[in-house]
């Protein structure tokens, strides 16, 4: 029978609210926290190793149980029940389907990611909103891409709220923290063409460019842009174009175009 807890003064309910807010704390403990039965199920197909789950009964209802006991009930999962008043304390979403559980994300590193004859890559520099880094994740698993990698980040890839954002693809979809000065090495190693999305006077049309080829798509902050550094090392510079006023589309809309219109390339 699952343990029940009523109390936030909980050690447990005290650990989640620490991992919930602190980067420091998930890295610590090699933990993070998906809410959602969605979201858990995804990364249970992904693989992802769940040490425990928190469920209240009152908004999980009894066929969302069923599924978790479906899913986890081979008992390598803890289980605990919690309070409708404790686990409103420790959502993070409003309209929370009742199911929150801690889980083990994937660390992985350049040199281990398995590459095909024409990887597909998404590159972020400095990304710091865990809802863009998200939905770009969505993106890449939409589209089948490579892998997500993300240059200097200045949020975990593994934020609640960019898994929850990416409604679970951040465990479908390789993710890879490194530096600028190695992602570029590694792309030279592998023969990846760079194509900095940048408003510059040499920047050329996306639609202009081979993307069937080993292609890096490499996408700045939208405060910022790219740094000029990486802008300057990359292979090609690339735009989208802008018919009205504005001048530049959300990071994670433009990621998506560029995408997309590799895909379009490569099934031609």
């Amino acid at each position: 029978m699952p343990d029940h807890i009523t109390s936030p003064q909980n050690p447990r309910i005290k650990n989640l609210l620490k991992l919930q807010q602190k980067s420091s704390e998930r890295r610590a403990q090699g933990l993070t926290i998906i809410e959602g039965l969605r979201e858990l199920t995804i990364a249970h197909g992904a693989g992802v190793a769940v040490p425990a789950l928190f469920v209240c009964p009152e908004l999980a209802g009894a066929g969302r149980q069923q599924e978790l006991r479906a899913l986890f009930g081979g008992g390598a999962t803890e289980w605990f029940e919690v309070s409708k008043t404790v686990f409103e304390k420790v959502a993070y979403r409003e309209g929370s389907d009742g199911v929150l559980a801690l889980a083990v994300p994937p660390r992985l590193t350049l040199e281990e990611l398995p590459l095909p004859t024409a990887p597909l890559l998404l590159v972020l520099e400095a990304v710091e909103k865990p809802g863009n880094l998200g939905a770009i994740l969505r993106t890449a698993d939409a589209a089948h891409a490579t892998a997500v990698i993300v240059c200097d980040p200045r949020t975990d890839l593994f934020n609640p709220n960019a898994i929850r954002s990416s409604i679970g693809c951040s465990f479908t979809v390789p993710t890879i923290a490194t530096t600028r000065d190695e992602l570029l090495r590694w792309c030279r190693h592998h023969g990846i063409r760079t194509y900095a999305a940048a408003l510059t006077e040499r920047a050329v049309a996306y639609t202009t460019c081979n993307f069937r080829g080993p292609t890096a798509l490499v996408m700045g902050t939208e405060a910022d842009g790219l740094t000029p550094d990486l802008m300057q090392a990359c292979d090609q510079t690339i735009i989208i174009p802008m018919r009205g006023a504005i001048d530049s589309l959300n990071v994670s809309t433009a990621t998506a175009i560029l995408t997309f219109e590799a895909v379009r390339q490569r099934e031609a």
